[in-house]
């Protein structure tokens, strides 16, 4: 495959007086002097010899390594998934009936496996023959007629068709058939959207600062890096093989807020905003991850990057993961489990000889992220940079809209901004550029009281995976539970400031239960009665922002209808709750 090159310009370096040695945080970014040190394991030289190879245009398995491999890398070995879209394949597969489908393995692993490299999930446990098709959004923004046209997509399917905003920033649309996939993928080339290389082994849609270019306390606008690393990864919309054979997922993202929105330390690699010899770049964190076994924060690999390079380090991540991580147990193919194994300077090692220089510069101590930083709150209205418009933060409750929700937040976007639209990894969407002349026209909008910005403040920071109404992994209902289950505990306590809660519908944690002040992941239990009922484990203790740190198990295997009772008691205890009963009666 042709190597990627890009000159990209730095942005003009921020106020050195707002980014002072002693208003700046090393934020984990930069290594203690014991890190570089630390865990220098013997690693064998043929363990390091990559494991795939390149043929035809494609990146495969080499034979002598395929001993031990978990099933998916046999359905990517017998037939390559990027075929379906780099060849084509989708227009003949989507021409078979489903049923004819099913009766071969080949066709029935394209339509469960191969086709997750465009992005289509087929949900054969609870709508089967339709599919789930998640999107590429790099920095959550999109257009007016973006969401319009996906509006009309899932409009067509009725019930079965809705859309989720995800926690990458992200669109996924329901209810697809696979007939029609070819158009709909030729529907959004037409209005500059993706859904290739969104699923299984590939990279995850690159994460930025939801209020990019329009933040009067950002640091960079994060918006052309991560453009520049999605145009990379899917080659301009048009495939990277290079990188779509990876062991496991991948997830970036580039922090541009103080308020880290982007959630640099459970990502793959963060960019996090440093200076080094007057110039502007990023040091990187890498192996942030979650699965249903093991949960790690981000860690630094003492390594700084000019604004050049920020696509040059990426590849060169990609590729040594790529060419060196596990295949086996599906459970240890996450990127940190090679961080591992060879060490954090053994890994750093292996990027640096895929550097185009071998070069890689050591962490810089000048990061830009402030520590001491009250993470701000975007939902309402807010000032932008740009002086006379600001921007506004709508609540959509647990990220779930309809078509004609879409068609309305749309024209919001056009009558009232500049038709554009942001979605955040809270599942909610901002709308700015707008000129402060219509905000009081905006905010009696009827749309408004259902995507409200000033929900009731346990709404605010709720969020919800897609649970069992659709997703065959997950064990519990999600969405709808978990706004039923808040809106009674609203009714019980009072309380002066968020406490986020997130509902996830299994250990895959979806909606990252372990980052949540209170997180509820699904399981099987008992109940008083010894029937067997949807539960869930109870997390408490996640934090996010400069001192971010995974929540651990409060209690295990909770019957659902026993929460209330326990979310109430652990408002009081440990947020400051005050019973409805009690605060009235003080009112007196």
């Amino acid at each position: 495959m042709a190597s990627f090159s890009i000159k990209f310009l730095a942005p003009s370096l921020p106020n050195p007086t707002r980014f002072s040695k002693s208003s700046t945080v090393k934020l984990n970014a930069t290594p203690p002097q014991t890190v570089a040190a630390a865990g220098h394991p013997e690693v064998a030289a043929e363990r390091l010899e990559p494991r795939v190879e390149e043929k035809d245009g494609y990146w495969i398995l080499k034979e002598q390594f395929r001993q031990g491999i978990n099933p998916q890398e046999k359905v990517k070995i017998e037939k390559e998934p990027m075929k379906l879209f780099m060849e084509n394949g989708i227009e003949e597969l989507a021409k078979i009936p489903i049923e004819e489908i099913d009766q071969s393995k080949l066709t029935k692993d394209d339509i469960d496996v191969r086709l997750k490299w465009l992005g289509l999930f087929h949900r054969r446990k609870n709508q089967y023959g339709r599919f789930m098709m998640r999107l590429k959004l790099p920095n959550g923004v999109t257009t007016s007629a973006q969401t319009r046209y996906l509006a009309s997509v899932i409009r067509k399917y009725g019930e079965e068709g809705c859309a989720d905003i995800t926690t990458r920033q992200n669109w996924q649309i329901r209810g697809v058939v696979l007939p029609d996939v070819p158009e709909i993928l030729k529907g959004l080339e037409e209005v500059g959207l993706t859904s290739l290389q969104s699923g299984m082994d590939n990279v995850r849609n690159p994460v930025g600062n939801p209020l990019a270019g329009i933040d009067p306390e950002e640091i960079v606008d994060t918006r052309p890096y991560t453009n520049l690393l999605s145009q990379f990864i899917t080659g301009n919309s048009r495939g990277n093989p290079a990188v779509s054979n990876l062991p496991r997922k991948w997830n970036p993202c580039v922090v541009g807020s103080h308020d880290l929105y982007e959630h640099p330390h459970i990502n793959d690699l963060a960019y996090m905003p440093a200076i080094k010899d007057g110039r502007f770049g990023f040091n990187l964190l890498v192996g942030g991850f979650f699965s249903a076994k093991r949960c790690d924060e981000a860690i630094p690999l003492d390594a700084w990057v000019p604004a050049d390079d920020v696509v040059p380090v990426c590849k060169a991540i990609l590729e040594a993961f790529r060419d060196l991580g596990f295949r086996g147990n599906r459970q240890k193919c996450r990127m940190m489990w090679l961080i591992d194994e060879l060490g954090v300077e053994g890994f750093r090692a292996e990027v640096v000889k895929r550097m185009p220089q071998q070069e890689l510069e050591r962490a810089s101590p000048e990061d830009l992220v402030q520590k001491q930083w009250e993470r701000r709150d975007y939902l309402g209205v807010h000032p932008q940079k740009q002086e006379g418009y600001s921007f506004i933060g709508l609540h959509i409750p647990v990220g779930r809209v309809q078509a004609d929700d879409m068609d309305d937040l749309a024209r919001l976007a056009d009558e009232y901004g500049s038709g554009e639209l942001r979605l955040t990894v809270e599942q909610n969407i901002i709308i700015p550029n707008i000129e402060n002349s219509k905000i009081e026209a905006l905010l009696k909008e009827p749309i408004l009281s259902k995507f409200s910005p000033d929900p009731p403040i346990l709404m605010k920071g709720l969020v919800a995976c897609t649970g069992n109404q659709f997703c065959g992994q997950a064990i519990i209902e999600t969405k709808a539970r978990s706004l039923k289950i808040t809106e009674e505990v609203q009714r019980q306590v009072s309380l002066t400031r968020p406490v986020r809660m997130h509902w996830t519908g299994c250990p895959n944690t979806c909606a990252q239960v372990q980052v949540a002040d209170i997180g509820f992941m699904g399981c099987l239990t008992r109940d008083k009665d010894k029937k067997t009922v949807e539960g869930a484990d109870v997390f408490l203790g996640g934090r996010i922002g400069s001192d971010s740190h995974l929540g651990e198990v409060y209690k295990k295997a909770v019957p659902c209808d026993e929460l209330v009772p326990l979310i109430v008691d652990l408002l009081i205890k440990n947020f400051g709750a005050v019973p409805r009963e009690r605060e009235e009666t003080e009112d007196k």
